[in-house]
């Protein structure tokens, strides 16, 4: 936000989340991670809990939570590790955690997701896909925005992915209500999503202190691909350019979301998409880097932020 250099850092694609919080102290910072129970999510959390900050893991599955929050407490000595329920896809789970929430919030990742599944909708008729991976942390956050402003210098974490590339916002059919779903086409069209969202909460939010940016962890092997063949996951590991040496461990996939969300290096930076741990350029031709001109477009972001406030008014 105040200046329109690239954002440069002294880490790289194999640098972990520990490795990047060094000498980083959170003590008496909050941070939420959602899908803090499992993938990049417990490394995430891992490195916000070992510079000191309170963690809370919002996760679907509050007995894996409890287990990674006991992990996370036995490997950093630090037992301020809290587990609260949050199913994205449903609002009235998104709501009913807002409303436990109690004081300032310093650090929001919205981690969790879900990719390339089958084609599911919710009880309001939602495609599965941008419910969760949007519309669920659209709601996360726009309802914790009094704790955020409350904070003080607070940061919101959006995790999106290179697969925004394969698709902007369809406005004119979010929900696959016309158009034969794809699962890849819905996967990014959520990961565009949450690019535009850091766009539009930056410029609506950075006067209360509030800054957000997106990012890409990586190609990292974790629960996420459940939905994906080995077969198909091969053959993006191909047109990726490489094997599984171009793949990276959770701990390092975990390294961005860290530095976006910790790093002084960002200190009022707002609305840009990090990739590697660096700030990324736009994306060019025949490659599978860098942000689509399209997922920082400052009017597709407000668009799709009264979009969603709409859809979820009439939910």
């Amino acid at each position: 936000m105040t200046t329109s250099a690239p954002v440069q850092t002294p880490f790289d694609a194999r640098s972990t989340a520990l490795e990047v919080v060094q000498g980083i102290d959170l003590t008496g910072r909050r941070a939420v991670v959602t899908g803090g129970g499992s993938g990049i999510g417990v490394e995430t959390a891992r490195a916000l809990a070992a510079a000191g900050a309170d963690v809370t893991l919002a996760v679907r599955k509050p007995d894996q939570g409890r287990q990674a929050a006991e992990d996370i407490a036995a490997s950093t000595g630090n037992d301020r590790i809290l587990v609260a329920p949050l199913d994205l896809a449903d609002q009235a789970s998104v709501a009913a955690f807002v409303g436990t929430w109690d004081g300032p919030l310093h650090i929001l990742v919205d981690n969790a997701g879900m990719m390339a599944s089958p084609e599911m909708r919710t009880p309001q008729g939602w495609e599965m896909q941008f419910a969760t991976n949007h519309l669920g942390h659209f709601a996360l956050a726009t309802g914790l925005h009094r704790a955020l402003a409350a904070a003080g210098g607070a940061r919101v974490v959006s995790v999106s992915s290179a697969a925004h590339l394969r698709s902007d916002v369809v406005f004119d059919d979010i929900h696959f209500q016309r158009r034969p779903y794809e699962p890849w086409a819905a996967y990014g069209q959520s990961k565009t999503a949450n690019v535009l969202f850091a766009v539009a909460a930056t410029r609506r939010w950075a006067d209360d202190g509030i800054l957000t940016n997106a990012l890409m962890p990586g190609a990292i092997r974790t629960n996420l691909q459940r939905y994906v063949s080995e077969e198909e996951l091969n053959r993006l590991r191909a047109s990726s350019g490489g094997g599984a040496a171009n793949w990276k461990n959770v701990e390092q996939g975990a390294a961005t979301s860290v530095l976006v969300a910790t790093s002084p290096l960002l200190d009022g930076i707002g609305g840009r998409y990090f990739e590697d741990c660096q700030e990324a350029g736009p994306n060019q031709p025949g490659t599978r880097t860098g942000y689509a001109p399209y997922a920082r477009d400052p009017e597709a972001a407000e668009r799709l932020w009264r979009v969603s406030e709409e859809t979820l008014k009439n939910a």
